[in-house]
This record gives C-alpha cells, sequence and structure tokens, in this order.
C-alpha cells in the first residue's frame, strides 16, 4: 500500500499566505483562513508545502486499499485556482448550494473556485459549515 505524502507539520499557515506572490491570492487566501477558523474553532496547520488544514481524520478507501490522516478541512492556494478540500464522499448532497454559489468547479472531493469575488460568500460559508458538520460525525 503507498503510503500517504502529504502530512501535517510544523510550517506556519500564517507566514505561508503572507508569502503567497499573487496579491489576490494572498487576500483570498486570508478571507479563507479566518473562514475556517471561525467554522472550525480549530487553528490552522500545514499539510505538506502547501496545504491548509484544520482538524484531522482517519480515512479509509472503500474502492482501495489506500488510507490515512487528512485534515477535516482544508485549502490550497494553487496557480490556477483556489482549492477547497470540503467533502470526503462527494459533493451529491451539496447541490442546493452548489447551484447558489456562483462560478466555481468540482472533482469528486475538491471544490475550486478562481477569485472569492466569484462567488457568495454567504453561501460559501454554508458550505464550508454544513461539510464539517458531516465530515466531524
Amino acid at each position: 500500500m503507498a503510503e500517504v505524502k502529504t502530512k501535517p507539520n510544523k510550517a506556519s499557515a500564517l507566514n505561508f499566505i503572507k508569502k503567497i506572490p499573487d496579491k489576490r491570492k494572498r487576500e483570498d487566501s486570508m478571507v479563507l483562513l479566518d473562514l475556517f477558523k471561525t467554522v472550525t474553532g480549530l487553528q490552522p496547520r500545514m499539510w505538506g508545502t502547501s496545504i491548509v488544514g484544520f482538524g484531522m481524520h482517519h480515512y479509509k478507501s472503500e474502492k482501495s486499499s489506500q488510507q490515512g490522516d487528512w485534515p477535516l478541512l482544508a485549502f490550497s492556494p494553487r496557480k490556477q485556482s483556489l482549492t477547497l478540500y470540503i467533502v470526503d464522499d462527494g459533493f451529491a448532497g451539496y447541490s442546493e448550494l452548489l447551484n447558489k454559489l456562483g462560478k466555481h468547479k468540482t472533482s469528486k472531493v475538491c471544490l475550486y473556485i478562481h477569485k472569492l469575488s466569484d462567488v457568495d460568500m454567504s453561501v460559501l460559508r454554508q458550505l464550508v459549515k454544513k461539510s464539517y458538520t458531516v465530515i466531524k460525525k
């Protein structure tokens, strides 16, 4: 079984965000940092070199033998978009909120937003809060 390479470390999430070269991504990341801290009540922790995570849970894939630890919620300011890791079993139960969110894309477990001004922040807050509640269970 392959070992998960993205693990929590002692690097500062705030320092990571402050060093983001793109001003808009840096500002959007600060907004996400505050949003995730407010929703979870947890402090951020770096996972690998570019993921800001909150909390931790152990997962085990039903489709493969992969398992490991992963943040309850996380985001990463990637080059193309802000990547939000806010679900661990897909977006099936989130269609109503996603329809109201604004411009975004999804994959199985990631929400991609080019910039926060493209989305309704109150809807994003609801998505993050709902996801956190579901994952914690």
